[in-house]
């Protein structure tokens, strides 16, 4: 496949393998060299023939050569993309958007629901002798995925991969954003990065700033274009597609709507 080939040009792949994860979150893999070769924190805009287009994170694959993408069925275009089976297609463009600048030595990564799949790429470009820590959210056990694949990946460094759950059914009892005030009150880390609810991600920013530690976060917004265009995906002045999904912690104490308000499909601004 051409790695040149035009980022706009939408190309149909087939879905070849549906792995469920949990009751309500799929992992779709298909064959693509150029999307299983994207940075992370980067996206690709996603088309559900006769449903809807979305934005959506690459999944990383252990098979060369082939991504997937990892959805919870939500709104009409997730239920779309997560009810496919094998066989069937989709229509992928991209990737669009920047990537995180990981630091070595001890990292912490946050990640929650879905937001775990830019943590799950980011795991692959770690050295060899970095400490990392992997923060997994979830709502209750029956919720929690990725947490054998990321031990799996994480095998030849140290590492620590701590699961909270909301209700205290697996791992720790409390919020993501708890374990992450926790160790940073105790410890000292190179770098943060994390991507999932934007209230989490606001919560676990505030904390990396206010121990003047380095943190990025992935911001996830409406998105009808990918290219800068329809202006959907914009927080303050920030278009997420175009100026990120990255953001670093410094840049996003200024924007006065990130973990405050949101637009909705109207581009109308609402409260979290």
């Amino acid at each position: 496949m051409d790695l040149q080939r035009n980022l706009n040009h939408t190309t149909i792949c087939t879905i070849e393998k549906v792995i469920d994860e949990t009751p309500t979150v799929r992992t779709l893999v298909f064959s693509d060299e150029v999307m299983s070769n994207v940075l992370p924190g980067q996206f690709a805009m996603v088309w559900i023939p006769g449903i809807n287009e979305l934005p959506m994170s690459v999944m990383i694959s252990k098979e060369s050569g082939k991504a997937a993408f990892t959805v919870r069925k939500h709104g009409a275009a997730s239920t779309g993309l997560f009810n496919l089976k094998e066989g069937q297609q989709i229509g992928v463009r991209g990737p669009y958007g920047n990537s995180f600048d990981l630091k070595n030595g001890k990292i912490l990564l946050v990640g929650g629901g879905t937001g775990l799949v830019p943590m799950m790429r980011l795991i692959t470009t770690v050295k060899p002798n970095d400490d990392v820590t992997l923060l997994i959210g979830a709502k209750s056990k029956d919720e929690v995925f990725f947490e054998d694949l990321a031990n799996d990946l994480l095998k030849n460094n140290p590492h620590k991969v701590i699961v909270t759950t909301d209700d205290g059914s697996y791992g720790e009892k409390g919020f993501v954003t708890d374990m992450v005030e926790k160790l940073l009150n105790k410890e000292n880390f190179d770098g943060v990065y994390t991507c999932g609810p934007e209230i989490m991600m606001y919560k676990t920013v505030q904390i990396a700033n206010s121990k003047n530690t380095f943190v990025q976060a992935s911001l996830e917004r409406m998105m009808k274009c990918g290219v800068g265009i329809c202006g959907s995906c914009c927080v303050g002045e920030d278009l997420v597609c175009r100026d990120g999904t990255v953001f670093d912690g410094d840049h996003l104490a200024s924007n006065k709507e990130f973990g405050h308000f949101f637009r909705n499909k109207a581009g109308i601004l609402e409260n979290y």
